[in-house]
């Protein structure tokens, strides 16, 4: 019976949302890389208020990644605003790069992002994703805390719809493994998941 049911929340996964979720895209995301077999969700009954971002901080004549992770922070906010994570999640993730300073919605659930992208760049050095702003549903907006020369490549995309739930509560990524004396890019794309 066990491994019936492992192999069911498999196949979930793979398929993608159930009944009560809906996924947030961004048009602009990178093109390299894997997607994650299925997302990294919250506990039932908590929500995204809070994310962080691993980012591999220019390389100057070395090869540059930009983004290499997203974490989102899970809350249950029935028990008011802690300013603490109950449960951190993590998709695929690069190998370089690291963590900032989390940012937090002071009140409600992350409801909608933007990714900072670099176009293919030809024979030149690309890295894909470099940064993510969040929405809240409480009004705020989540800007990155990296300094300047961190996360500089490429271009703001569009904002994605507000989730039509609650709130988000998973994500998705694609991220390009490492290419060894290649051009590494790391996290190239995310996908975020909206709970009713």
């Amino acid at each position: 019976m066990h491994h019936l049911l492992s192999m069911l929340f498999s196949l979930l996964a793979i398929i993608g949302p159930v009944s009560g979720e809906s996924e947030l895209k961004v048009p602009n995301g990178g093109v390299w890389g894997s997607w994650a077999t299925g997302y990294t969700k919250c506990p039932s009954g908590k929500y995204a208020a809070g994310f962080n971002m691993k980012i591999e901080r220019m390389q100057l004549a070395g090869d540059d990644t930009g983004l290499n992770s997203i974490q989102l922070c899970c809350v249950d906010r029935s028990k008011g605003f802690t300013g603490s994570c109950d449960t951190p999640i993590e998709s695929k993730a690069g190998s370089w790069g690291d963590w900032g300073l989390p940012q937090w919605c002071h009140t409600g659930y992350l409801n909608a992002f933007q990714l900072k992208v670099e176009s293919p760049q030809g024979h030149d050095d690309d890295t894909a994703a470099n940064n993510i702003n969040f929405r809240c549903s409480g009004g705020d907006e989540l800007w990155s805390t990296f300094p300047s020369r961190v996360g500089d490549w490429g271009n703001w995309g569009d904002w994605s719809p507000t989730c039509p739930g609650k709130g988000i509560c998973g994500l998705k990524t694609r991220v390009e493994d490492p290419q060894g004396s290649g051009d590494d890019t790391a996290l190239n794309d995310v996908i975020m998941l909206c709970c009713d």
